[in-house]
């Protein structure tokens, strides 16, 4: 008898049955037929083992509605159950209820024979609109236009079509089990968040399965997301340069500077545009010191796998990730590893305490290989590890997980050679991401006869690989999108759990380790691209540094690994890794002490590299001991390279600026710019360098335009000789715009430095110490050009970034929070400016010592404090003893003491002392007309107090003339609506806050 078929405005219910695993293709199923008119329930199906099979198919046939089975090969391992039970099951229950069921076919693989009675429609290989017609044919449903459209959103694409940009997510473990009210629950962490705060971290100890579970998620949502990007994370540089990668992939015009990248990649998932449905996941992120600002906010969604329970002082989601259950075991055990009994995957579960790592394994042994079960528990209870478990350090892994690991790796020696020797040369380099594919960029005569093959054998060298991905020792690291190409072998990475590695690293010969070092050794020296300068480069360098130490490349002999060594240390400088470089470059003395005399060019590079980043970080004394007494030997020793000389000079000449010693570091910075030019000519990068660092100490003696000279003409050269967004050029550009600014060409200075802000974010990135040196600058350029809005919001949102990337007691972070503190002062907001300024104070004292000029002139806005708090016998002191001090210091001249002269008479005026307050401020007049310039801010604002003094001794007529001409002044310089004009207007008194600079 036929089936009548329902006519177009009939509607039918459907239960839509499938594994976890095919969720994409059951939500498309779903959507479909919601757009066809038809009522729908997804339903996961995962029945216990224990429960009879007839049972399980029972319960759903108390649903109403026809049942609509997602069949796979997957579908049938879910139990897993054998055979025989499925095909009786299907011959029985199904059969007796054929009217009810229904079935899709999503693989090419012959089903069960049985399955003849479900009728499945075969979806495999097909295209959308075919897939559906055949669906709705097999369900008898009119294969007509849809009857209503259904917005896009979850579940709405079509599975065979991957998300729009797809990016390194792991290839689909097809093993994977379980976790399916873990992975729901994160869904629903991710999707009931708020905009901006869909965050969730999965913690967990190492082998716990985070990264799986992640890729898993990535894979099974797929259909929910129009942008998926996995972002390596187990060091900031390759984080960084990985999520910068995928600017392109969106079609942002970002150019190739990783800065400018992100900076595009976050601006276009904040808007959602191009795509507003996004995951990203960062996987391995347990360092999260100053990099909490990568994590993107928009539509989108951000999962993070880590170790590190401190993400939940960021407000982020933790969902802890526990070992497997004993059914998730048992069942992974028995799909891996089909000949082996359920009462036997519990017993090997349970000696391997339910973590997945360790069962990834034991099933990849039991499943390649004949060993029989009861052996296999034997070996690992006895622990056939020679002491292995008793040398520690695992990260709590169970002693029989480690016996288990052992026991693969010892047969794979005797039976697959080529794949332990691949195995150990991996062990070689750092855990995680291992770029093995540079090996066969080596010339085999650069290989030892033994590993040759790497080179030579392709299809060795497949074989290893596939051998150690199919025992579950490694996973390949895929670059590809889910439809492309496989990366060529010398593009090849794996991905080597740190468990693993450590390990096989214990299991290696200290013969193989010495040999197999030597080759990584090699390897990176040949992936240097030479140039750690180039911004667009870091990529590369990012992904060498972790290996340095593994490889034992820091105690290297080879001229080729040395100078890819301090290739290093100059990427960790120039890309603001300032903390680990200070610990690689210690390091590297250490070792490298034992090897060279200090005179050697070696450690002159070395001295001058580990300098730089000691400045940079903060350690000027450790920095200036070292370069002191380096240029001590240079300049005893006999026969010493001129350029070694000058480098070692100039080294100390930033050192003694940093300590505050500015007239003796001009000497000397003009001697190394007099040597670079006879050395290596005018346009060489020394020399622009040296030219640079002349304006540096230059304006930190108060010479402003002659530093803006230099200044500019440095920064012509460096738009010539590098290019106009090279990082050394950005920085000349700060130095331009600082220099207009204490010039008083206020306007000037923040045009210049909004233009410099711009391309510092585009090539270096928002967080960037140098960037932020521009923001912070920018934010000095705003206040002086009388740009207030939004500053108060500005500065803390600057400050709380720098604390991030720099810690509260670097240098840059306290000048951040003193002039923050004087902002807030000028402002009223007298409480803050209090606690900001005595912190200020305090630091930089601690920092810098009681004498160095900086912690003297805080002295100065210490005072300011005390006057708006009404304390101006306080104020009074403090100003006399900034004044008194710098002049010692720095000269009566010295922009620095003027203004604290200008407190000071302004304190004496507030004290009565009129006689002695307008004798000041007449000789401070006279001083800045001379230093600054006659329409400097500061000059006029020192006309204003003199005629405030002037006033308050009944000079009126002097004291008008003055004014009027400030007056005057300060509207043709600086505009009638300028708060200085309007101040001098209003006869408010001038007073100078002092803004700490380093240099």
């Amino acid at each position: 008898m036929a089936t009548q078929r329902p006519s177009a405005g009939d509607s039918r219910h459907f239960v839509v049955v499938f594994a976890g695993f095919h969720r994409p293709w059951a939500t498309w199923i779903a959507h479909r037929l919601e757009s066809h008119g038809q009522s729908v329930h997804l339903h996961r199906w995962d029945p216990p083992r224990e429960v009879p099979l007839e049972t399980a198919i029972g319960d759903l046939l108390l649903a109403p509605g026809r049942l609509l089975l997602v069949l796979s090969d997957w579908f049938f391992q879910l139990g897993p159950r054998r055979e025989g039970e499925w095909s009786e099951a299907l011959r029985g229950i199904v059969a007796a209820n054929a009217d009810r069921f229904a079935a899709v076919n999503l693989t090419n693989r012959a089903l069960l024979p049985a399955t003849v009675v479900l009728k499945p429609v075969d979806l495999w290989g097909i295209g959308a609109q075919e897939a559906e017609r055949r669906l709705l044919t097999r369900l008898e449903l009119p294969t007509g236009p849809a009857r209503r459209t259904l917005p896009a959103g979850p579940g709405s694409r079509y599975p065979n079509d991957p998300p729009a940009v797809w990016g390194e997510v792991p290839r689909r473990n097809v093993r994977f089990t379980g976790r399916d009210d873990l992975l729901n629950r994160l869904q629903e962490h991710l999707t009931d968040a708020t905009q901006g705060t869909a965050v969730v971290a999965l913690l967990g100890m190492s082998g716990i399965g985070k990264t799986q579970l992640a890729a898993e998620y990535a894979h099974r949502f797929s259909s929910d997301y129009d942008v998926i990007w996995w972002v390596n994370s187990d060091t900031r540089g390759t984080q960084r340069e990985r999520l910068g990668e995928l600017a392109p992939e969106l079609g942002l015009p970002s150019g190739s500077e990783p800065g400018e990248r992100i900076r595009a990649v976050q601006e276009a998932l904040r808007r959602g545009d191009p795509y507003a449905r996004w995951l990203l996941i960062f996987d391995g992120w347990d360092d999260i010191e100053g990099g909490v600002d990568l994590l993107p906010e928009g539509p989108g969604h951000v999962l993070i796998t880590s170790r590190n329970r401190s993400w939940s002082e960021c407000g982020i989601t933790l969902l802890e990730v526990p070992g497997f259950d004993r059914g998730e075991s048992t069942s992974y055990l028995m799909r891996r590893a089909p000949r082996i009994t359920a009462e036997q995957a519990d017993e090997v579960a349970a000696e391997l305490g339910d973590i997945p790592l360790a069962l990834v394994q034991a099933a990849a042994w039991l499943g390649e290989s004949d060993m029989d079960v009861a052996e296999y528990l034997r070996m690992v209870r006895d622990g056939e590890l020679s002491g292995l478990a008793d040398q520690g350090d695992f990260d709590g892994v169970p002693r029989s997980s480690l016996t288990s690991w052992s026991i693969l790796i010892n047969r794979l020696r005797e039976a697959q050679p080529h794949a332990v020797e691949l195995l150990s040369l991996c062990a070689s380099f750092a855990p995680g991401r291992i770029p093995i594919g540079l090996v066969r960029h080596l010339p085999a005569a650069d290989l030892p006869e033994s590993l040759t093959w790497l080179a030579t054998d392709l299809p060795s060298w497949t074989r290893a690989l596939d051998t150690l991905v199919n025992y579950s020792v490694f996973t390949r690291d895929s670059r590809t999108t889910v439809t492309g190409d496989d990366p060529g072998p010398e593009q090849e990475s794996v991905h080597m759990h740190r468990i693993v590695h450590d390990i096989v690293g214990r299991l290696t010969s200290a013969e193989e380790r010495k040999l197999h070092r030597r080759v990584v050794r090699r390897m990176l020296a040949a992936a240097d691209p030479g140039n750690p300068q180039d911004s667009r480069l870091w990529p590369r360098y990012a992904e060498l540094l972790p290996h340095l130490e593994p490889s034992g490349a820091l105690v290297s002999s080879d001229a080729r690994v040395q100078e890819t060594v301090l290739n290093l240390l100059r990427y960790c400088h120039r890309s603001g890794e300032f903390r680990v470089g200070v610990e690689l470059a210690e390091q590297v003395r250490e070792h490298w002490s034992e090897m060279f005399p200090p005179e050697h060019p070696r450690m002159l590079d070395l001295a001058n590299q580990q300098g730089n980043i000691l400045r940079s970080y903060g350690h000027f004394r450790p920095a200036y001991e070292l370069d002191r007494e380096l240029l001590e030997r240079l300049r005893t020793a006999s026969g010493v390279d001129g350029t070694a000389l000058m480098t070692a000079t100039s080294c100390l000449a930033a050192d003694l600026r940093y300590l505050g010693q500015y007239s003796e570091a001009l000497q000397i910075q003009r001697e190394v710019l007099e040597s670079a030019l006879e050395l290596l000519g005018p346009d060489d990068y020394a020399t622009l360098l040296a030219q640079h660092n002349l304006g540096v100490s230059l304006r930190l003696l108060g010479r402003y335009a002659e530093a803006y000279d230099i200044d500019l003409e440095t920064l012509r050269k460096r738009e010539t000789q590098l290019r106009a967004r090279h990082a050394a050029t950005l920085v000349s550009g700060i130095a331009c715009a600082r220099d207009l600014r204490l010039m008083g060409r206020y306007r000037d200075a923040l045009a210049r430095q909004e233009l410099g802000m711009r391309l510092h974010i585009q090539v270096l990135g928002p967080q960037h110490p140098q960037t932020l040196r521009a923001r912070h600058n920018l934010a000095l350029c705003e206040r002086r050009a009388g740009v207030l809005q939004n500053m108060g919001e500005m500065m803390a949102s600057l400050l709380e970034q720098m604390e991030q990337v720099h810690g509260r007691k670097h240098y840059a972070t306290v000048g951040l929070v003193v002039d923050y503190g004087n902002f807030a002062r000028e402002h009223g907001d007298l409480d803050h400016a209090k606690d900001l300024i005595a912190e200020g104070e305090s630091a930089f004292r601690e920092l810098l010592g009681p004498a160095h000029p900086i912690s003297t002139g805080m002295l100065s806005n210490t005072g300011l404090v005390l006057q708006a708090a009404g304390e101006r016998a306080e104020a009074l002191t403090m100003f006399e003893a900034a004044y008194a001090g710098l002049s010692a210091t720095l000269g009566e001249d010295h922009p620095w003491v003027l203004g604290c002269a200008l407190n000071a008479a302004a304190g004496r005026n507030f004290a009565g002392r009129l006689d002695s307050a307008q004798e000041l401020s007449r000789g401070t007049l006279r001083r800045a007309r001379r230093a600054l310039g006659e329409d400097h801010p500061f000059t006029l604002s020192c006309e204003v107090a003199l005629a405030m003094d002037l006033r308050g001794l009944r000079e009126h007529e002097e004291a008008g003339k003055v004014e009027e001409d400030a007056l005057q002044r300060f509207t043709r310089t600086l505009g009638a609506q300028h708060p200085h004009t309007v101040s001098a207007r209003h006869r408010v008194r001038p007073y100078w806050d002092f803004e700490p600079y380093i240099g």
